[in-house]
């Protein structure tokens, strides 16, 4: 089933309502997702993509089996332009003027205003996260996003969109998804929630336990650093090949410092996953705790096997652990100190 087709039953209003606009000339150009789901974010923005530029709509109903809508779908089209968070702070910057470095608002633009080919006329911009723009990039993007160049759309996807600027948000149509049940599953994410269960459910007191579960985390943690310098590696690797055989020492320093920066957002975008299951975790421990039956719970599958029972003190504890965790790690502390400190406080709050 193609992403169309696959959301057009999800949300069926909000495909009817876009095929509509596009079958009127009402289509915008600038567009914001806000949806608490990932993968819904990155599909739809294709659905809306396609929507917006295919030459072979009926209707404002994409052709779906056009080349434009089957390389979108695959991920493979050529004038799709990304801009992602990256480096320690996971933020999107604006870029030098004249000659901004890649991966920035700026550069971003320059892109944009290229002219499209015969074959690919229609430009996509796509920018994820969207809320971890700074101010100074979010103003640089408003021209753009109020007037973008011909056969262009704009995408901003984010689940978080008070974060942006009034400004940005009223230069964009909002597109709001909402979801009955948040998939939870990342690399990682079925050790994490063994190690969890083991922690919180089973621990019984037991501190032994609870380093031995300390030091499971740290080491899950530990990994994502090589985990996000393994995929930088791979994404960057055809660009080494080429500027090595061009033998362009200024080159070659240019890309490993894009390569390390995307590595640093990478490791923060997992790290973020991360912490965010931990809190979901103590979440629903907190909810099943207050009285809500299993069966309501938005991610009853954390849980190994049958959903755990907990006093309303436990409950609590645990949630309080989990957000003093999340607010713990804003700041340098080490991060072995704080998953020790959460893995033992989660044991002796044990009643």
């Amino acid at each position: 089933m193609s992403f169309f087709h696959k959301y057009a039953e999800l949300y069926p209003s909000e495909i009817a309502r876009l095929c509509h606009a596009r079958a009127t000339g009402r289509f915008g150009h600038s567009f914001l997702i806000r949806c608490d789901d990932e993968e819904i974010r990155r599909e739809f923005a294709v659905v809306l993509a396609q929507i917006g530029g295919c030459a072979h709509a009926k209707d404002g109903v994409p052709d779906t089996t056009c080349s434009y809508c089957r390389n979108l779908e695959r991920g493979v089209y050529s004038e799709i332009h990304t801009l992602s968070p990256c480096g320690k702070m996971y933020q999107i910057r604006v870029g030098e003027i004249g000659r901004p470095e890649p991966n920035t608002v700026r550069s971003f633009l320059a892109s944009l205003a290229l002219t499209g080919s015969e074959q690919f006329p229609v430009k996509i911009g796509l920018i994820r996260d969207a809320d971890r723009l700074n101010d100074a990039a979010q103003n640089a993007l408003l021209k753009t996003l109020e007037e973008p160049p011909k056969e262009t759309f704009i995408i901003l996807l984010s689940a978080n969109v008070s974060a942006l600027l009034p400004t940005t948000r009223s230069r964009c149509q909002l597109i709001s998804l909402a979801v009955e049940h948040q998939k939870i599953a990342f690399p990682g994410s079925d050790a994490l929630f063994r190690i969890l269960n083991q922690l919180i459910v089973h621990a019984d007191g037991d501190l032994g336990t609870a380093e031995e579960n300390a030091a499971q985390l740290i080491a899950l943690f530990g990994k994502l650093s090589d985990e996000a310098e393994a995929k930088s590696e791979e994404e960057f690797a055809d660009q080494f090949k080429v500027a090595k055989q061009m033998e362009d020492p200024v080159l070659l320093k240019n890309l490993e410092e894009r390569r390390q920066d995307s590595a640093s957002g990478e490791y923060m975008r997992m790290r973020k996953q991360l912490l965010s299951a931990i809190h979901t975790f103590a979440a629903e421990c907190y909810m099943l705790s207050s009285g809500i039956p299993a069966a309501d719970l938005p991610n009853p599958e954390v849980f190994a096997g049958d959903a755990p029972a907990f006093t309303a003190e436990r409950g609590k504890a645990i949630l309080d652990e989990a957000e003093t965790l999340l607010s713990t790690l804003r700041f340098n502390v080490p991060e072995e100190l704080a998953l020790r400190s959460f893995s033992i406080n989660c044991v002796m709050r044990k009643k």
